[in-house]
Protein backbone atom coordinates (compact mmCIF):
# COMPACT_ATOMS: atom_id res chain seq x y z
CA UNK A 1 0.00 0.00 0.00
CA UNK A 2 1.22 3.83 -0.53
CA UNK A 3 1.52 6.25 1.66
CA UNK A 4 -1.37 7.84 0.75
CA UNK A 5 -3.77 5.02 1.13
CA UNK A 6 -1.91 4.11 4.95
CA UNK A 7 -3.13 7.60 5.78
CA UNK A 8 -6.44 7.71 4.26
CA UNK A 9 -7.59 4.50 6.03
CA UNK A 10 -6.28 5.55 9.01
CA UNK A 11 -8.44 9.13 8.63
CA UNK A 12 -11.43 7.12 7.49
CA UNK A 13 -10.71 4.86 10.74
CA UNK A 14 -10.56 7.51 12.83
CA UNK A 15 -13.44 9.32 11.52
CA UNK A 16 -15.51 6.75 12.06
CA UNK A 17 -14.78 5.93 16.06
CA UNK A 18 -15.27 9.60 16.21
CA UNK A 19 -18.82 9.49 14.84
CA UNK A 20 -19.91 6.42 16.62
CA UNK A 21 -18.20 7.44 19.96
CA UNK A 22 -20.23 10.76 19.90
CA UNK A 23 -23.23 9.42 18.94
CA UNK A 24 -22.75 6.67 21.93
CA UNK A 25 -21.52 9.85 24.01
CA UNK A 26 -24.89 11.88 22.78
CA UNK A 27 -27.28 8.66 23.26
CA UNK A 28 -26.16 8.26 27.13
CA UNK A 29 -25.76 12.31 27.79
CA UNK A 30 -28.68 13.96 26.32
CA UNK A 31 -31.27 11.48 26.72
CA UNK A 32 -30.43 10.73 30.21
CA UNK A 33 -30.60 7.16 29.53
CA UNK A 34 -28.01 6.48 32.67
CA UNK A 35 -30.29 8.51 35.44
CA UNK A 36 -33.03 6.88 34.29
CA UNK A 37 -31.63 3.38 34.43
CA UNK A 38 -30.57 4.28 37.98
CA UNK A 39 -34.20 5.70 38.71
CA UNK A 40 -36.15 2.17 37.49
CA UNK A 41 -33.40 0.00 39.19
CA UNK A 42 -33.39 2.11 42.56
CA UNK A 43 -29.44 2.50 42.37
CA UNK A 44 -29.12 6.70 42.58
CA UNK A 45 -26.46 6.24 44.74
CA UNK A 46 -24.00 3.94 42.86
CA UNK A 47 -24.68 6.28 39.57
CA UNK A 48 -20.82 7.01 39.24
CA UNK A 49 -20.17 2.92 38.43
CA UNK A 50 -23.15 3.01 35.93
CA UNK A 51 -21.16 5.77 34.00
CA UNK A 52 -17.86 4.02 34.80
CA UNK A 53 -18.98 0.78 33.50
CA UNK A 54 -20.45 2.35 30.05
CA UNK A 55 -16.59 3.84 29.50
CA UNK A 56 -15.20 0.36 30.56
CA UNK A 57 -17.31 -1.71 28.28
CA UNK A 58 -16.57 0.84 25.56
CA UNK A 59 -13.44 1.23 25.93
CA UNK A 60 -12.89 -2.89 26.41
CA UNK A 61 -15.12 -3.44 23.77
CA UNK A 62 -13.04 -0.94 21.02
CA UNK A 63 -9.94 -2.36 22.06
CA UNK A 64 -11.42 -6.01 21.37
CA UNK A 65 -12.90 -5.17 17.69
CA UNK A 66 -9.34 -4.02 17.60
CA UNK A 67 -7.66 -7.02 18.30
CA UNK A 68 -9.55 -9.38 17.27
CA UNK A 69 -9.08 -11.33 20.70
CA UNK A 70 -10.84 -15.14 21.08
CA UNK A 71 -11.56 -16.15 24.18
CA UNK A 72 -11.32 -19.96 24.24
CA UNK A 73 -14.12 -20.46 27.34
CA UNK A 74 -16.57 -23.94 27.72
CA UNK A 75 -19.36 -23.91 26.14
CA UNK A 76 -21.31 -23.65 29.77
CA UNK A 77 -20.14 -20.03 29.93
CA UNK A 78 -22.73 -19.12 27.22
CA UNK A 79 -25.80 -19.12 29.70
CA UNK A 80 -24.41 -16.23 32.05
CA UNK A 81 -22.89 -14.03 29.87
CA UNK A 82 -26.05 -14.28 27.72
CA UNK A 83 -28.17 -13.74 30.40
CA UNK A 84 -26.28 -10.73 31.66
CA UNK A 85 -25.84 -9.70 28.09
CA UNK A 86 -30.08 -9.94 28.00
CA UNK A 87 -30.55 -8.06 31.10
CA UNK A 88 -28.00 -5.15 29.92
CA UNK A 89 -30.19 -4.72 26.73
CA UNK A 90 -33.43 -4.95 28.48
CA UNK A 91 -32.56 -2.72 30.92
CA UNK A 92 -31.01 -0.03 28.83
CA UNK A 93 -34.13 0.09 25.97
CA UNK A 94 -36.95 -0.11 29.08
CA UNK A 95 -34.97 2.92 29.91
CA UNK A 96 -34.48 4.37 26.57
CA UNK A 97 -38.64 3.81 26.28
CA UNK A 98 -38.81 5.76 29.28
CA UNK A 99 -36.99 8.92 28.50
CA UNK A 100 -38.58 8.72 25.13
CA UNK A 101 -41.99 7.30 25.66
CA UNK A 102 -41.93 5.35 22.41
CA UNK A 103 -44.40 3.03 22.76
CA UNK A 104 -47.82 5.69 23.74
CA UNK A 105 -47.23 7.39 20.65
CA UNK A 106 -46.20 4.45 17.97
CA UNK A 107 -50.06 3.04 19.46
CA UNK A 108 -51.79 5.99 18.72
CA UNK A 109 -50.27 6.76 15.26
CA UNK A 110 -50.66 2.69 14.22
CA UNK A 111 -54.40 3.12 15.89
CA UNK A 112 -53.92 0.27 18.34
CA UNK A 113 -54.41 2.46 21.50
CA UNK A 114 -56.36 -0.28 23.32
CA UNK A 115 -54.26 -3.18 22.49
CA UNK A 116 -50.99 -1.88 23.70
CA UNK A 117 -50.26 -4.84 25.69
CA UNK A 118 -50.12 -7.18 22.73
CA UNK A 119 -48.38 -5.00 20.74
CA UNK A 120 -45.49 -5.56 23.59
CA UNK A 121 -46.15 -9.14 23.66
CA UNK A 122 -45.49 -9.54 20.10
CA UNK A 123 -42.70 -7.82 19.98
CA UNK A 124 -40.93 -9.56 23.18
CA UNK A 125 -42.11 -12.65 21.47
CA UNK A 126 -40.77 -11.68 17.98
CA UNK A 127 -37.64 -10.97 19.43
CA UNK A 128 -36.99 -14.11 21.46
CA UNK A 129 -38.38 -16.21 18.07
CA UNK A 130 -35.73 -14.11 16.06
CA UNK A 131 -32.43 -14.77 18.91
CA UNK A 132 -33.77 -18.26 19.21
CA UNK A 133 -33.85 -18.96 15.28
CA UNK A 134 -30.38 -17.42 14.97
CA UNK A 135 -28.70 -19.41 17.44
CA UNK A 136 -30.38 -22.59 16.89
CA UNK A 137 -29.91 -22.21 13.12
CA UNK A 138 -27.33 -20.35 12.30
CA UNK A 139 -24.47 -20.81 14.96
CA UNK A 140 -22.60 -24.27 14.80
CA UNK A 141 -21.68 -24.23 18.91
CA UNK A 142 -19.71 -27.87 18.66
CA UNK A 143 -17.07 -27.44 16.59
Amino acid sequence: MTTLKVLLVVFVGFAGGLAVGTGFVAFLVVLGVIPRLTQLTKTTKRIHAYEWSAVAGAIVGGWMSLCHSVWHLSKYWLVPIGLFHGVFIGMLAAALTEVLNVWPILAKRIGVDDKIVILLMAIAFGKVAGSLFHWLYFVDHFR
